[in-house]
Parts: structure tokens; C-alpha cells; sequence
């Protein structure tokens, strides 16, 4: 069989991808795109799961759901977590940490509650769920080439042969403070930082970690923004593209560094932005 072409490597057939925050938003416009490239979902949220769940199904691929908050996960929680998503389907390899909450308002009233909650949920559970997902294929990997997270029959691997992906999903406000996000600034500053870390650690092993940083899109969390008009105004004058994202428009980055079009690609950050950071 001959080498794979370029388009080639960007299918995802076979593999299973656990995303987190999947039932709306960023989080289900990547599951969807994961999908059209072949991949099982195993989607996870706090609610809303059964449309996306639907909508995965419709491309031809097995969707798994499972309706959880995320926040307060502990090491145990997020092993069972993890363990049970890699019952659903074969090849899990891929994991999507885009679970966030935000909360606004100015520093010096920043509730000590709410900075808490923002850092557990945004920062907190990556840190486990990735934890967890290495730890599990690497007790679970065959070995066998192409079928990544499939249990030997000791129950142990040899992960030489590994290609999985974890993708954190930060923020522009990764790079930048934002106006009233302390919190959630702070966390996705944090999230690029763990990006780096783990895959400083992983990538010889097998596990590529990457981020992907979106700029402002047509999300619940923009509610505010584009209902307030001199606001918008002034923001969407700043975006070279002069609109906001729309949430499909993800789809591409998150295939990419799932993918085998990416293999060579670590520790590393994709903004999708709309060129905001360049100004």
C-alpha cells in the first residue's frame, strides 16, 4: 500500500475522540468536525447532549453521551471517566479539553468563589482528564499500529507505536488580559503553559498535546459583546476580518491537529481569530 496522500491523513477513521463542553457552541461544532472526518464521539456536558449526539450519529459514526459537570473532577473521577469512554468504541486517541465558564466583572470584586470555580473548570479538569488519558492508553495500548486504546489481553501495552492527540482549547485571552476576565484570562494563560509542559513529556511517547486559541465567535459566551453595539463596533474595527467567527469555522483546526496531517506537530498553539492578534 502506498504512502497516504496529504488529504489522506487528514481522515480519522477508526479513532475515537472524547470532547468535552459537546453539546453547544465551539465544543459541538468540533465534535461535528471530527465526525465528518470519521471519528467516533464520545461527547461529554453537562446537559443538551441528545441534538449533537443526533447530528454525529447522521454522519455515519457511533456517538457516546454523557451528561456530567466537570467541575470539582478529582484524579479518580476523571480515570473512571476516561476508562469508560474508551469502552464505548475502539482507537481511543483523541482528547478535546474545551469545557470553560467565564465569569465578568471587575478585579477588585472578583468574588474569590468565582475565581475558584473559572480555574477548576478551565484549568483544573484538562489537567486531569489529560492525565488520565495518557495514563490509560499507555496501560492499554496493543501496540498494533492504527489501533490506539485497544486493551491487550495482559491488560498492559507497549505504547512505541502510539499517535494520539490532545487538544486544549484556550483563547486569545491566553495571550492577553481581556477587560474584566481575571479569571478566565488567568486560566487560559495557564492552559497554553500545561500545552507546553505535557507536551514536553508526551511526545516522544506517543501523545502530541496542542491548543487551539479561538478569537470571538457567535457563542453563548459573546452574548454580551454583541448585544452591547458601541462595543461591538469597536471590537469587530479591530478584527482584520470585521465580523465574528462562526462556530464552524473550528472545524478545520481541531481535524488538523487530531489528525495524522499533524504528526510532527507539538506543543503548539493555533490561533483562529480572524487576525485579532495581529493587530
Amino acid at each position: 500500500m502506498g504512502e497516504k496522500s496529504v488529504l489522506d491523513k487528514f481522515r480519522l477513521d477508526g479513532k475515537t475522540a472524547i470532547v468535552t463542553g459537546a453539546s453547544r457552541g465551539l465544543g459541538r461544532a468540533m465534535a461535528l468536525a471530527l465526525a465528518d472526518a470519521g471519528a467516533n464521539i464520545v461527547a461529554i456536558a453537562l446537559n443538551g447532549l441528545d441534538d449533537v449526539a443526533a447530528a454525529v450519529r447522521d454522519r455515519g459514526v457511533g456517538c457516546a453521551t454523557r451528561a456530567m459537570d466537570l467541575g470539582g473532577l478529582n484524579p479518580e473521577s476523571a480515570a473512571e471517566l476516561v476508562a469508560w469512554a474508551g469502552e464505548q468504541f475502539p482507537g481511543l486517541s483523541i482528547l478535546v479539553n474545551n469545557a470553560g465558564i467565564i465569569r465578568r466583572g471587575p478585579v477588585i470584586d472578583t468574588p474569590a468563589e468565582d475565581w475558584s470555580a473559572v480555574l477548576d473548570l478551565n484549568l483544573n479538569t484538562p489537567f486531569l482528564l489529560s492525565q488520565a488519558f495518557a495514563r490509560h492508553l499507555r496501560a492499554n495500548y496493543a501496540g498494533a499500529a492504527g489501533t490506539p486504546g485497544t486493551a491487550t489481553a495482559a491488560g498492559a501495552g507497549d505504547p512505541g507505536n502510539l499517535n494520539a492527540s490532545i487538544i486544549n482549547v484556550s483563547s486569545i485571552n491566553g495571550f492577553q488580559g481581556g477587560v474584566e476576565v481575571p479569571s478566565y484570562a488567568a486560566s487560559k494563560h495557564g492552559l497554553l503553559g500545561l500545552t507546553r509542559a505535557l507536551a514536553n513529556e508526551w511526545t516522544a511517547q506517543g501523545i502530541r498535546v496542542n491548543a487551539i486559541a479561538p478569537g470571538y465567535f457567535e457563542t453563548d459566551f459573546t452574548v454580551a459583546h454583541r448585544q452591547a453595539s458601541e462595543r461591538e463596533a469597536q471590537m469587530m474595527q479591530r478584527v482584520p476580518a470585521h465580523r465574528w467567527g462562526k462556530a464552524e469555522e473550528l472545524g478545520g483546526a481541531v481535524v488538523f491537529l487530531a489528525s495524522d496531517a499533524s504528526t510532527f506537530v507539538s506543543g503548539s498553539t493555533l490561533t483562529v481569530d480572524g487576525g485579532w492578534l495581529a493587530r
